[in-house]
């Protein structure tokens, strides 16, 4: 008999991680199924110890969920394959990986060499990307929602409403491998590593997860008013954004730092961090990043 340990987040799909991790039950029907609460595991080297010989390790979630998890095990030398079933509300890493997998999938090749990011002095990985901006601003929005209702956060709508209103883009300086950018009335400032983020958003539509040079990507959305940036800013779900040079560009480098002229909201793959000033990203292994990341993760 299959035997799978299932990791899950109840908090990930609006809170509905727990009922969508077991719709498992059904996909993996004669199988025996050990369920865990991943918001109660302390030890994942104690977890990786007490698997079964054969028994597949799932882990259950959103893109946060993943991320976290690819954090504190990064450096496990018993970290078993890792096979995941998506239950967040964005799913942004399937929908990269062109995966409209229904079934529990192999990812081990997806969070390796993974990129990292320092923000305030802490370094991690991350799978999708670093949002900046009025994206970060919109994770603020929606965790303050979250928090007072059960309902599900309409990202868009917030979006909408900060663009019109609440918002105000900063002015930003884009150093990549070295040379430094300038930009004013900077609305967006997305770092990616894949080509989705934000429920559906393709801010660097040419963006390779495995590209050949090793390179991520920054695209700044900038100079336009209100009304203008929101005419454009929906064609970002087709990465058609791009044909508005005038307003978007896309660089590319193996290390982007940003730095706005006042503190903003952060988001790395859907989690939120408050009054940022700027981020650094190296797409390679740097020793330096490597070591950073790997006393980060010791850390947590």
């Amino acid at each position: 008999m299959e035997a799978y340990r299932i990791l899950f987040n109840p908090l990930s799909g609006s809170g509905k991680g727990k009922e969508n991790a077991e719709k498992l039950n059904g996909i993996l029907s004669g199988a025996k199924l050990t369920y865990v609460d991943m918001t109660k595991i302390s030890d994942y080297e104690a977890l990786f110890d007490s698997l079964e010989p054969g028994e597949k390790l799932v882990v259950c979630g959103g893109d946060g969920t993943l991320n976290r998890f690819v954090n504190e095990t990064y450096y496990s030398d018993n970290r078993p394959s890792v096979y995941y079933y998506a239950t967040g509300s964005g799913n942004d890493f399937l929908h990269d990986i062109g995966n409209g997998a229904t079934v529990p999938i192999c990812i081990d090749e997806y969070i390796k060499d993974l990129p990292t990011v320092t923000v305030n002095g802490k370094t991690s990985r991350f799978i999708n990307g670093i949002g900046y901006g009025i994206d970060g601003y919109c994770c603020e929005v929606g965790d303050a929602l979250r928090e007072k209702s059960g309902k599900p956060v309409n990202y868009t709508a917030i979006a909408i409403k900060g663009l019109l209103f609440h918002y105000h883009p900063t002015n930003a300086i884009i150093t990549v491998d070295g040379v430094a950018h300038r930009y004013n009335k900077v609305w967006l400032a997305p770092t990616m590593n894949g080509r989705f983020y934000g429920g559906g958003m393709m801010p660097t539509p040419d963006q390779k997860r495995f590209s050949e040079d090793k390179k991520v990507s920054t695209m700044l959305f900038f100079g336009s008013g209100k009304l203008k940036t929101l005419c454009v800013f929906p064609s970002i779900f087709k990465g058609e954004h791009i044909k508005h040079p005038e307003m978007c560009t896309v660089l590319t480098g193996k290390e982007i730092q940003v730095e706005f002229d006042r503190p903003t909201a952060l988001q790395i793959d859907g989690e939120t961090v408050l009054g940022v000033t700027g981020y650094t990203v190296n797409a390679c292994d740097t020793p330096a990043a490597a070591s950073a990341a790997e006393e980060s993760s010791e850390a947590v």
